[in-house]
């Protein structure tokens, strides 16, 4: 006899052998037992998941002569005829071959006739969203009213193509993607059966790489069995058979991210072309590490949220520690979008190479939801620019003190003149960048804290910059009598201060009493500071977030 493949040699015949969808094999027992059938049913489910092994056993079930807790029973005249082919209870109708409206006319032709056997004719119909509209409506009025020896089974993977009048008319199930743990012990009983030697995380990783459909994991499991005929399957070489990569190649890749290394990472992707991977599998296994990362970051148990060994998880704890949370999941959704994309291209490669640039260079997104990334990606390029800066404000708020001739840090008081010589070391900001300043003029009204006279002024005066980059601060029309109650200098260092710290310059400042000759001056009223503030696409909120949490 020809070999027969795992799959159909191991299609469960009665419902205590389907594995994953108890909730539906439950109420259809209860159907059988207590004569409940309906005339309609839509099974729903992707590839892989039980909805045609159902059918044939609910059709076997409805017309058995002693269901056994609602299952065939295999042993009647009924179950021995419909097993052999002899009876013509079943039909089967391919609607992805035969999906036009002559071939609902068949069916409806043949429901008048009774079964010379058992109970009920049951017609099943696979891939049911590949009817055209025509052989829909054909069906329509069958499907709500048929004899009552008609039972209907429709099974799709697409739901959303089946039009509402047939889905109105039918008992709708949804199939379960199966679970990992499912699928290995359904795989670990057809090994020991077959007497296939293989190891639990060999069966483990074809269970995870059946992505929920026990089909696909027998599939697999008959291919790595027979690719290594003979040998004990172990992990290493199931991964050489289907194509896929070590968790440490996944690590080397996420650290390369990590680090900010795009010759790095493209460099793995290479070696993975050149090794013949299966660039799909690539993609969804770093997708998979992600994933492990994130729930390790966010719960911080590698052994229970991960399937991986004791020491992989010390590797992926080891990852994690080292991660953003932020990041994982945008780097989870990037590749996320890409698996969708790469499994019909062409050109995969080239998908896979853009991906690792649009997470290594966000400053290339135009997309609004990349701003975090991008000026987070600032902010590291400009880290030294800010220590720097950093030492030179510490040098001016801490009053002044310069070192004496023996080299030993000692007070010596600086006075104004040799203050100015200190600012003077910091470039002088250019008139378009003190615009931007007073622009983002509620953010330097936050920033000064120690002096609340300084604030209201900023808040309600009239902000000047000349063709020399000067900030005149406009007094007029304010509360003179408390305005005369400031000490003008004091305002200015404090000022000054605060502008070096936000932007990394000096400006010049002056306060005047009355409106300036605004001839080559451009004027900022106070009224106009939010709707200038707006024009920045919401950069400085995300900046100063980022602040508030440091």
């Amino acid at each position: 006899m020809s070999y027969v493949a795992l799959y159909r040699k191991f299609r469960p015949q009665t419902f205590d052998e389907v594995r994953g969808q108890d909730h539906i094999v439950t109420t259809l027992r209860n159907q059988i037992r207590t004569g409940r059938i309906g005339h309609a049913y839509l099974f729903v489910g992707t590839r892989g998941t039980g909805k045609t092994t159902v059918a044939k056993i609910l059709s076997r079930a409805v017309n058995c002569e002693d269901p056994q807790n609602g299952s065939p029973c295999g042993k009647c005249d009924v179950c021995r005829a419909i097993a052999s082919g002899a009876a013509l209870n079943i039909t089967e109708l391919d609607a992805a071959s035969n999906r036009g409206v002559e071939n609902v006319r068949q069916i409806i032709d043949e429901i008048d006739y009774t079964p010379a056997i058992g109970k009920y004719r049951v017609f099943i119909i696979d891939e049911v969203h590949m009817f055209t509209p025509e052989a829909f409506n054909a069906l329509l009025k069958t499907l709500e009213e048929p004899p009552e020896h008609v039972i209907f089974i429709l099974a799709t993977t697409d739901m959303q193509r089946i039009p509402v009048t047939i889905l109105s008319r039918c008992q709708r199930y949804d199939f379960h993607r199966i679970s990992v743990e499912e699928i290995g012990g359904r795989l670990r009983e057809v090994a020991d059966t077959e007497g296939i030697a293989v190891t639990d995380d060999a069966l483990a990783y074809i269970a995870r790489a059946a992505d929920g459909a026990l089909r696909d994991g027998l599939s697999l499991l008959d291919q790595c069995a027979a690719f290594r005929y003979g040998e004990e399957l172990t992990r290493d070489k199931v991964i050489d058979v289907l194509g896929a990569v070590e968790v440490e190649v996944y690590g080397a890749l996420f650290d390369a991210l990590l680090k900010q290394d795009t010759g790095a990472a493209l460099d793995l992707i290479a070696r993975a072309v050149t090794d013949g991977r299966d660039l799909v599998q690539y993609v969804n296994d770093f997708v998979w590490y992600l994933r492990n990362l994130m729930l390790i970051k966010a719960a911080g148990d590698a052994s229970r949220l991960a399937d991986v060994t004791t020491e992989k998880a010390a590797l992926l704890e080891e990852a994690a520690a080292r991660a953003d949370l932020e990041v994982l999941l945008r780097d989870i959704r990037i590749f996320s979008e890409l698996s969708g994309q790469i499994r019909y291209s062409a050109q995969k490669r080239i998908l896979i190479e853009m991906a690792v640039i649009r997470l290594l260079h966000p400053q290339t997104e135009q997309d609004y939801g990349e701003l975090p990334a991008r000026v987070r990606s600032l902010e590291d390029r400009s880290d030294r620019s800010e220590r720097e800066l950093r030492d030179t404000m510490e040098r001016l708020e801490s009053g002044g003190y310069a070192a004496p001739a023996g080299g030993m840090p000692g007070p010596a008081p600086v006075d104004r003149a040799a203050r100015e010589q200190q600012l003077a070391a910091v470039a002088r900001a250019m008139p378009e960048e003190v615009k931007e300043l007073i622009s983002r003029r509620e953010e330097l009204v936050r920033r000064i804290e120690d002096n609340q006279l300084l604030q209201h002024l900023l808040q309600k005066a009239e902000l000047f910059v000349d063709e020399d980059g000067t900030l005149i601060i406009a007094r007029s029309g304010l509360d003179m009598q408390n305005m005369a109650q400031t000490n003008d200098q004091e305002m200015e260092r404090v000022l000054r201060d605060v502008i070096i710290r936000m932007i990394g310059k000096e400006v010049a400042v002056r306060f005047e009493n009355d409106l300036p000759d605004q001839g080559s001056m451009q004027a900022f009223p106070a009224e106009e500071a939010l709707r200038a503030k707006m024009n920045l696409d919401g950069v400085e909120e995300i900046v100063e977030e980022n602040e508030e949490e440091e």
